[in-house]
């Protein structure tokens, strides 16, 4: 619970067994951004088909793979402006059709540089989405339950792959790459109408939510609010660029260099130890995302339990990539032993990310935390541009994956190294 300022005790949420907040927004967010991440990423397994068809060496294939991500730092701060301050919700719809139409072209593109246009106006479409979501959750949330809200729409992220690299794999089997990446880029039409008509901005704006819940829920969120404020007004641009947020940067480009290094060559890497079909790939590149599913659960769970952010992120990040760094030590004695660790690395892939994510919306100013979770997202995810490059070049350059692995571990235990220096207060009291 959380103490308000001058008052004696917080509103207290009349307890039910399972809120419907949870049953209605978490899911149609979550199933939203599983569209979304698909999209992003069903590229990965398709790598060695474009390469074939479009004539592409691995730096071509990495810079294809990560162009998105230099459009998906365009919408990033004025997207969690906008959620902020106009509406979350009618800022994803828009956005949930232009990605559809890019992602489709994705498919439908006939040259290298056709489709280097296509994944970059993706990453644009795409590229308000996350920091939006996130605000939307904490309209929704309150502080002792944020990592675990954030958990569960974040499952979204091993889901997509666990549920389409199958589906994925058996298409590529079946049929090409490009129907894969029609089929799959189509989907956001489908869940624009229930977008529509589930998701609302605010509880207040609820009429589905009982009253007994909805009325201390919003003086909760809104004490939470005012306490973030403080006293002293400090201005927008200075509030934005503090220290925080750019260590907050700085872990989580770290971060996304080691989970999207990792999501995208993986399959190629598989590949070159052992000769699979696209479906037996597609099963066993989804068992290091179940680990990190499991992860990203239970780490915010306890998280929330213990009120405590950073070292849970650090210790998640810490022991993934110890084990991508194991992995690479043990490939030339053992295939197996080398693969049980890549999946342990899944715990630093996804582990981290619903406490991470629960610091920013605890530890800044309401009327920057969209902007700066905006900034925040923008510059940790040109990681996942360089890190597939630069694993690309590292093949390219020693004719393995060794080299652009190890660096992978070696940028997840950096980051894990300055998660554990961000701010551990919070300017709020848990009790």
């Amino acid at each position: 619970m959380i103490a308000a300022p001058g008052k004696n005790a917080a509103t207290k949420i009349t307890p039910s067994p399972i809120s419907i907040r949870w049953l209605r927004i978490i899911p149609v967010a979550l199933i939203m951004y599983t569209i979304a991440f698909i999209d992003r990423t069903n590229i990965s397994l398709a790598l060695p088909w474009i390469s074939k068809d479009l004539h592409l060496d691995p730096p071509q294939a990495g810079t294809v793979a990560g162009i998105f991500f230099w459009g998906y730092f365009v919408l990033q701060i004025p997207g969690g402006h906008l959620a902020k301050h106009w509406s979350a919700k009618k800022f994803i719809s828009i956005l949930l059709v232009a990605w559809a139409i890019f992602a489709v072209g994705c498919g439908l593109a006939r040259t290298y540089h056709e489709l280097l246009l296509m994944r970059l106006l993706l990453g644009v479409a795409e590229s308000g989405v996350y920091p939006a979501t996130l605000i939307l959750l904490s309209h929704w949330f309150t502080r002792s339950e944020r990592a675990r809200a954030n958990a569960l729409w974040l499952l979204c992220l091993p889901g997509a792959l666990i549920a389409s690299s199958p589906i994925s794999g058996w298409i590529l089997d079946h049929w090409s790459w490009r129907a894969m990446l029609v089929a799959e880029g189509s989907l956001p039409f489908l869940w624009l109408a229930i977008w529509l008509a589930f998701i609302q901005d605010h509880p207040r704006d609820a009429t589905w939510l009982p009253e007994a819940e909805r009325g201390p829920l919003v003086e909760i969120l809104r004490q939470e609010s005012s306490a973030l404020e403080g006293s002293e007004r400090v201005p927008y641009l200075r509030a934005l660029f503090q220290p925080q947020v750019f260590l907050l940067a700085a872990v989580y480009f770290c971060f996304v260099s080691g989970q999207m290094g990792l999501l995208f060559w993986l399959p190629s890497a598989m590949g070159t130890f052992r000769r699979l079909s696209s479906l037996s790939t597609g099963i066993l590149y989804t068992i290091p995302f179940i680990a990190g599913a499991v992860s990203l659960l239970l780490i915010s769970r306890h998280s929330d339990r213990v009120h405590e952010r950073r070292l849970h992120a650090a210790g998640a990040m810490l022991f993934g990539g110890s084990c991508i760094l194991l992995a690479v030590a043990t490939i030339p004695h053992s295939l197996s032993i080398a693969f049980a660790l890549i999946v342990l690395s899944g715990v630093g892939a996804y582990g981290p990310m619903g406490a991470f994510w629960a610091i920013p919306t605890e530890t800044l100013p309401p009327a920057i935390v969209g902007s700066a979770m905006g900034f925040v997202n923008a510059i940790g995810n040109l990681g996942a541009y360089f890190a597939p490059l630069i694993v690309g070049y590292l093949n390219k350059q020693t004719g393995t994956f060794l080299a652009g692995f190890t660096y992978l571990g070696a940028i997840t235990v950096v980051g894990a190294g300055l998660a554990a220096m961000l701010n551990r207060r919070h300017p709020t009291t848990l009790r």
